[in-house]
């Protein structure tokens, strides 16, 4: 199994600014995650919101806590909200399940890291995150 390193962090980081930047993307956030959930990388944009490190880190920490992205874990919400709003409870509130969450996979498939993106709409969040999961030579898994 691979292990997720700082330098893998930053270079996730700088490119998906670099890739929001070509969106267009409002400021952003980026968060990536080792497979325990612990903060290997963070890097919050100019003008980019006060709220955003934490909205990052809760949607890359909610793919790592369920095993899954977080588009998959958005349309999970949507037909159980109950069992949505109990992991919450549980979580201490550390559960976003909304895309721009993405699991890190490495070559044999195993879990070794997630980014989280918030900024934009969670979408392009989402689209920023698999590119600079795939430019930095992973897996983005999505859900």
């Amino acid at each position: 199994m691979e292990v997720l390193l700082l330098k893998h962090a930053s270079q996730m980081v700088d490119g998906a600014l670099e890739h929001g930047r070509a969106l267009e993307c409002h400021p952003l956030t980026v968060a990536v995650l080792d497979p325990g959930g612990h903060l290997l990388a963070l890097k919050r944009e100019d003008d980019s919101g006060i709220l955003r490190p934490d909205i990052a880190t809760a949607k890359a920490w909610g793919a790592l806590g369920m095993g899954a992205g977080g588009r998959d874990l958005a349309r999970r919400a949507a037909t159980a909200p109950a069992f949505f709003e109990a992991l919450s409870a549980i979580s201490g509130g550390r559960i976003a399940p909304v895309p721009g969450g993405v699991l890190v996979r490495d070559a044999a498939g195993h879990i070794i890291g997630a980014v989280g993106i918030s900024g934009d709409h969670p979408d392009k969040d989402e689209a920023c995150a698999v590119h600079a999961i795939e430019s930095a030579g992973f897996t983005a898994d999505c859900g």
